[in-house]
């Protein structure tokens, strides 16, 4: 019997995969629990019109992504801070305000989770850095710390 999984089920697959089990495995363990639904052909067309709008949706992000990428990808983006004059911070540059810097250079918002620095930054100078944006999609930049 073929039945659409409604939630992830160890011992057969993910959730909205349709896969073949026994007729008594459906009837008395998946229906029950509400782990599975029948297979028909309106169910069948409902979960081929899920996957098609997910794989949209995810197409449409990965292009975004990608746009985001293109407008940063060997960029310079300067972060002023205070430091001494042996060429010091007072304090580092962080992640925080790197993404800041960089949502204002894209004008869409970035999370200072996917910024990649180089070891904490605490001296004047030039680093390379990098931004994951999506899945494969990385995008290179400078970080040129100057004194405020």
């Amino acid at each position: 019997m073929k039945v659409i999984l409604k939630q992830d089920v160890k011992s057969i697959g993910k959730k909205d995969e349709i896969h073949e089990v026994s007729d008594g495995y459906a009837r008395n363990f998946l229906f029950p629990r509400g782990l599975a639904a029948a297979a028909d052909a309106g169910a069948l067309n409902q979960a081929r019109t899920k996957s098609e709008a997910k794989a949209h949706h995810e197409a449409e992000a990965r292009a975004a992504a990608q746009a985001v990428a293109d407008k940063i990808k060997g960029k310079t983006v300067t972060a002023k801070v205070k430091g001494g004059a042996s060429g010091k911070l007072y304090g580092k540059v962080t992640g925080k305000e790197v993404a800041e810097l960089l949502s204002q250079l894209t004008g869409t918002e970035i999370d200072k989770k996917k910024v990649e620095l180089p070891s904490a930054i605490k001296e004047f100078g030039s680093y390379d850095a990098s931004v994951r944006l999506y899945a494969g999609i990385v995008a290179d930049f400078k970080l040129k710390v100057e004194e405020l």
